[in-house]
């Protein structure tokens, strides 16, 4: 039951960021989706910004491997060793999607 709900919140999370109004020229990062893969109701993509290797998650379908263009929407580092990232996808549609950062590889 947990979660069905942690889905739904996700799910309705995602509608909720996603806008039809999103300028381009905010988007400024350059991400190359690796891979993509569906794990317990999210999708997992590993991908490379600027030469560096991460994992992403979020909800939604899978992305096929490709250059996306993102942009930062949050950017935390409460102290010199710990990270909160959040980014989001803007599609050729002109649709977005948001992944959080959850893996960091050298």
């Amino acid at each position: 039951m947990k979660k069905a709900l942690l889905v739904v919140v996700l799910l309705f999370s995602a509608l909720a960021w996603a806008g039809s109004d999103s300028n381009p020229a905010d988007y400024t990062i350059n991400v190359h989706v690796n891979s993509a893969r569906a794990k317990g109701g999210s999708i997992t993509l590993k991908v490379t910004i600027d030469g560096k290797k991460y994992e992403l998650e979020g909800p939604g379908q899978l992305l096929l491997p490709g250059d996306y263009k993102a942009k930062l929407l949050k950017d935390e580092h409460k102290n010199a060793y710990e990270i909160y990232q959040m980014y989001q996808f803007l599609f050729p549609d002109k649709k977005t999607r948001w992944y959080v950062l959850v893996g960091v590889r050298e």
